[in-house]
């Protein structure tokens, strides 16, 4: 019992580290990729979640985590962003580690996630 903090902490490390991989894009620079129709999202809170609402366009990772090469684009240089559900997820790296996996360079994090776009109010789609 007295190793699971000690295990728990490890864990949380590794995931920040982890997560710390991927640069963060602001939401100027993704409502502009977006805009341009030069980014492709992955979304990665899940089938309720997406169903719920989503970024416009942005793709349900989990429904597509076999399958994934299929919905990127053939460019391995496009960008790619993950997101997940705010600030303090960090779900979003299996998307962008996939996508890395996959050959893609140009993979980033939108770190405010779902929560940080409804609060820009910005539109949703379902």
């Amino acid at each position: 019992m007295k190793k699971l903090p000690l295990i728990a902490a490890l864990l949380l490390l590794s995931s920040t580290a982890f997560a710390a991989s991927f640069p963060d894009i602001s939401l100027a620079d993704l409502k502009t990729a977006m805009a341009a129709k030069k980014v492709t999202l992955l979304d990665v809170n899940g089938p309720v979640s997406y169903a719920n609402g989503h970024i416009p366009g942005a793709i349900d990772f989990t429904a597509h985590t076999a399958d994934l090469a299929k919905v990127l684009p053939a460019d391995k240089n496009s960008l790619v962003v993950a997101y997940c559900g705010n600030e303090q997820c960090g779900a979003y790296a299996r998307a962008a580690e996939a996508a890395k996996k996959l050959g893609y360079t140009n993979v980033e994090h939108f770190k405010p996630g779902i929560a940080g776009w409804k609060a820009a109010n910005e539109p949703t789609e379902k």
